[in-house]
């Protein structure tokens, strides 16, 4: 079953714009990255590992431990537009950690069962 997120505008409008070269438009881009945000989240569901993408937003994720109080075990972070492209699949879960592009901790923190959305 495919989220209607993933087919929104403002994540073919966001994807789009970085194709041509260009820097996607704070609001298109802000919400891109968190319909994407949804998409993982509503596939993952579970409170154990902490995915960040500042400063358009994060969600908790992926079955385990839950995390309740000060900074998560278990984290993932990255810029917005390496989240478009590792949640669409233009950029591999592996090749984003190899270079250097997502940080992670935790023993949870792989998202490669997860991606691409």
């Amino acid at each position: 079953m495919s989220s209607p997120h993933i087919k929104s505008a403002a994540v073919a409008a966001a994807l789009s714009a970085l194709d041509e070269g260009r820097t996607p438009e704070r609001p298109v881009l802000r919400e891109a990255v968190r319909a994407l945000l949804t998409v993982l989240a509503e596939r993952a569901p579970g409170r154990s590992v902490e995915v960040r993408v500042p400063p358009y937003g994060a969600v908790q994720c992926v079955p385990g431990p839950r995390h309740t109080r000060g900074t998560p075990a278990n984290v993932v972070e990255m810029a917005p537009d390496t989240w478009l492209a590792v949640a669409t699949g233009r950029l591999g879960w592996g090749d984003a950690i190899t270079q250097g592009r997502v940080r992670v901790s935790g023993i949870r923190a792989d998202l490669s069962g997860y991606l691409p959305l």
